[in-house]
């Protein structure tokens, strides 16, 4: 059955009064999921307004009534994790454990939100002066908007909702159109945790929604994931408007494997870091920089477990990995491993001639071996599974290979060498790093840190950086000269 849907604005549901939309459709078999109408800056502005009313009294709601409805919403998405899941799979491709496993993350959260009391607490001096005492105080903004990527629909929209709301203010979620149905499920669950109306909101479009977010005066400050030149124009145009803003942009992280290296294992979490999510996620790492004294045998290696990956419907049982977003991002990706031949690049295994289903956007795991480093599949993101090895003469150069990246989201090292992790936790420049692990993915309680083309702003998602984002802090002076 199709699903017809909506704007979820002031407490209820209300259809968009824009165009419509493109058809979301299931990325496995082309079968349509759920029809989209799109908003218009007047949709945007009923729900900015609302939030704002809203906020006037959730600001003074005591935190420990705030966080009330996040520990109902927890719970509503632990017991709903398996629908909210299959929903996921379906309008997006990845597979079901992919699915369950984004929605866990996503979950943890909701967890550390649940913290707040303790998280927004400020400092406090007595006698900071004679007869004074000084205090910190965090204040809640007004109305928050989050702008959130069709790769992980489930996970990042609770990556900016609980704190946005635990810390006092109000939001406005607006999640991709290629897979709202995830979002609007989750906002579903957010009106029967008994948030108040107002405080929570959802509204589906496209860019003249996001335009209309960032540009309204309504609106405190702006949260971004997606392509790094969208995320550019959205900062831009976000401090243009006097808003916070992060925005998150692309990655081409990179995986260093080292001599002293299990190549068994890094071969193992090298597939997974670089094949996961069908490649379409913002850790996960297309480049493997290797060291020439294992490169063969590395190479060998990932070829062997790569061609027994099995691709097929996210639903299917044993399944490793599921189609790509949509047919014409299959092109995009089938242009860049034409780009990857015609520029000299040895194709190890082509991805093109996996076995895989003839319907829908599948492509199988596809590895170049012998790649430059300035070529264009080692430099651009392609968000596919496409992976590139490059050889390193040394650990020096292996570094410095990882550096030389424009964008800076992570990177991950295989060694047995204690020297070798302290020269990669100082030297790389990316924001999450790993060791002996495939993909730097830190907890919900530690931030989500992208450097250089990966991310715009200041302050990052998750954690504590979340209440400097969604607070500001007033000092208040008392003195009382007779006491």
């Amino acid at each position: 059955m199709t699903q017809e849907l909506q704007n979820y604005i002031d407490g209820h549901w209300t259809p968009a009064s824009g165009p419509a939309g493109e058809p979301v459709q299931n990325p496995a078999n082309g079968e349509t999921v759920a029809t989209i109408e799109y908003s218009t800056p007047e949709d945007v502005n009923a729900a900015v307004q609302a939030g704002n009313s809203a906020f006037e009294e959730w600001r003074n709601t005591p935190v420990e009534q705030r966080i009330q409805p996040m520990f109902e919403l927890k719970n509503l998405l632990e017991e709903n994790q398996d629908e909210l899941a299959e929903a996921l799979v379906e309008e997006h491709g990845k597979t079901f454990k992919e699915a369950k496993g984004e929605l866990r993350r996503g979950i943890e959260n909701v967890e550390v939100a649940c913290g707040i009391p303790s998280m927004m607490q400020g400092g406090h001096l007595p006698n900071a002066a004679p007869e004074i005492d000084e205090t910190a105080v965090r204040k809640p903004l007004g109305v928050f908007a989050a702008v959130t990527p069709f790769n992980f629909p489930g996970m990042i929209p609770l990556w900016f909702l609980p704190y946005a709301v635990a810390t006092g203010n109000a939001f406005i979620l607006k999640p991709s159109e290629k897979t709202p149905v995830t979002a609007q499920r989750i906002v579903e669950l957010v009106d029967e945790a008994g948030f108040p109306d107002g405080i929570i909101q959802l509204v589906n479009g496209d860019a003249d929604a996001v335009n209309a977010l960032i540009e309204h005066p309504g609106v405190e400050g702006v949260s971004f994931v997606g392509s790094t030149p969208v995320a550019k124009l959205v900062y831009e145009s976000a401090a243009k408007h006097g808003k916070r803003v992060q925005a998150q942009g692309g990655a081409k992280n990179h995986i260093v494997v080292a001599e002293s290296a299990d190549l068994d294992f890094a071969a193992e979490q090298t597939l997974g870091s670089a094949f996961a999510n069908t490649g379409q996620r913002c850790l996960a790492n297309p480049v493997a920089v290797v060291e020439s004294a294992i490169y063969d045998e590395f190479a060998e290696l990932l070829v062997e477990k790569a061609r027994e990956m099995t691709v097929a419907d996210g639903l299917s049982d044993d399944v490793d990995m599921g189609p790509l977003i949509s047919g014409p991002h299959r092109d995009n990706v089938l242009d860049y491993i034409e780009t990857g031949v015609s520029e000299g690049a040895e194709l190890l295994l082509d991805g093109r001639e996996a076995d895989v289903p003839t319907e829908g956007s599948f492509l199988g795991p596809t590895i170049f071996g012998g790649v430059d480093p300035d070529a264009t599949i080692a430099r651009e993101e392609i968000f596919g599974p496409v992976l590139a090895l490059v050889e390193a003469e040394d650990f020096d150069h292996a570094i410095d290979l990882v550096n030389r990246s424009d964008f800076g989201n992570a990177s991950s090292l295989f060694t047995d060498r204690g020297s070798d992790a302290k020269r990669f936790r100082h030297e790389v420049e990316a924001g999450n790093l790993a060791v002996n692990a495939g993909t730097a993915a830190p907890m919900a309680f530690f931030h989500f840190g992208g450097w250089k083309d990966s991310f715009f702003g200041d302050l990052h998602a998750q954690g504590e950086d979340m209440i400097h984002f969604y607070t500001d802090k007033a000092i208040y002076i008392e003195r009382w000269p007779d006491a």
